[in-house]
């Protein structure tokens, strides 16, 4: 797949993220009534290459929203991002996104030193969740409400708590609708 189509693909995996569907009439509404959602075609666009690169430069640069959800430009986020609340939100540079993940209004994935976490497919974080430094958040995870991960949690757990702790292996990834497949 060339570039200019993956990041189709990628805004149209964001787009059904957001209405379970991803026809013109839905990118249309949503784009224009969505902030977020118009700011994640801005990022997608600003990693693609040629004329679309220029748009989403253009676009990046008229976004409000940037303010409120400060996601720098190279960050590697897989498809089907959904933010919830539109925000606010803070994330590292360094931080590696998988698919099909949640993150709540009050998120914040960091680092103060060397890289910040990589966040495996099919993830839910909470409201006010804070993922400090390099640690792994395993695919299929649910982070609860006002978690501090400063440990790696596996895959298909769900951990809460400051410090966060795996309570148990129930149902994880439960809140991810509209998987992008």
């Amino acid at each position: 797949m060339d570039n200019g189509h993956r990041y189709r693909e990628l805004i149209k995996s964001d787009l059904f993220r957001y209405y379970g569907k991803c026809d013109l009439i839905t990118f249309i509404r949503g784009y224009l009534r969505n902030r977020t959602f118009r700011f994640l075609c801005a990022f997608r666009l600003c990693n693609s290459k040629g004329i679309m690169k220029v748009i989403g430069e253009i676009l990046w640069k008229l976004s409000m929203t940037k303010k409120v959800i400060q996601l720098p430009k190279s960050t590697k986020i897989g498809k089907g991002l959904y933010i919830g609340y539109g925000g606010p939100i803070v994330i590292n540079s360094s931080a590696v996104i998988g698919d099909n993940c949640n993150l709540s209004q009050f998120t914040t994935i960091g680092s103060n030193e060397g890289h910040a976490a990589m966040i495996g497919d099919n993830t839910y974080i909470g409201p006010n969740v804070c993922i400090v430094e390099n640690v792994r958040v395993g695919s299929n995870v649910t982070i609860g409400a006002g978690s501090v991960v400063t440990k790696d949690i596996p895959d298909n757990a769900t951990a809460v708590g400051n410090y966060a702790k795996v309570i148990n292996y129930r149902n994880p990834g439960r809140y991810i609708k509209n998987k992008w497949e």
